[in-house]
């Protein structure tokens, strides 16, 4: 009775022993299981976070590569731009030059033009003198014979390097001189005497045409 009852335990103790194995092979089993999923679930979510970050360094390059694009093109715009107003500026500034110095020639040419013709009109007024002049030189008069011998045939020489010089005085002045000496009133450089004997000779005539042809010399 015993030996059967210490033999039924044991069976069943073994049949006890034997079911807790089961039971913590296939809570092992399932804690296995458990965590490959997890492994997998993990492994998923990294393999789908770096396709993440894949593509986001992808947007991020395309992106750089087209603002760069995109900032290359307006530095090349503002280049040609700038090369447009320089190139603007320039021209105008050569042509702005070109009308200065063009306005500098016209005036200069203007100047000339006027100048020519202040000369011309100069040349013109000086022939004019001179054919005046040569018109209004007259023949010494035959009245003025005696008066050469200390006057000289032009009345530019000083009688005996004492009077003045009688060519180019006044008509008046000559005619009154004249006179005096024929009336014996004017005496100069005490030549009166030797000039009275000869105006004494001259008619008011003669003194009339004595006086003009010098007031003519210049």
């Amino acid at each position: 009775m015993k030996k059967t009852t210490i033999l039924s335990v044991l069976v069943a103790s073994l049949l006890l022993v034997g079911c807790n194995d089961d039971k913590t092979a296939q809570t092992a089993v399932t804690a296995e299981k458990t965590e490959a999923v997890k492994v997998e679930t993990t492994k998923e979510k990294a393999t789908e976070a770096l396709e993440m970050a894949k593509a986001m360094v992808s947007d991020t390059k395309d992106k750089v590569s087209q603002k760069a694009t995109q900032a290359v093109a307006d530095a090349k715009e503002v280049a040609s731009d700038a090369k447009a107003v320089v190139t603007e500026k320039a021209t105008q500034a050569v042509a702005d030059a070109k009308e200065v110095v063009s306005d500098a020639k016209e005036s200069v040419k203007e100047k000339v033009t006027q100048a020519k013709a202040v000369v011309t009109e100069k040349v013109a007024e000086a022939k004019e003198a001179v054919s005046k002049a040569t018109e209004a030189k007259v023949e010494a008069p035959a009245s003025f014979t005696a008066c050469v011998a200390c006057h000289g045939k032009d009345g530019k020489t000083k009688a005996l390097g004492k009077s003045a010089i009688i060519a180019g005085q006044s008509k008046e002045d000559i005619s009154t001189k004249l006179n005096g000496y024929k009336a014996g009133t004017l005496n100069v450089t005490g030549m009166g005497s030797l000039m009275k004997g000869q105006a004494s000779k001259l008619s008011d005539a003669n003194i009339e045409e004595i006086a003009t042809y010098l007031s003519a010399i210049k």
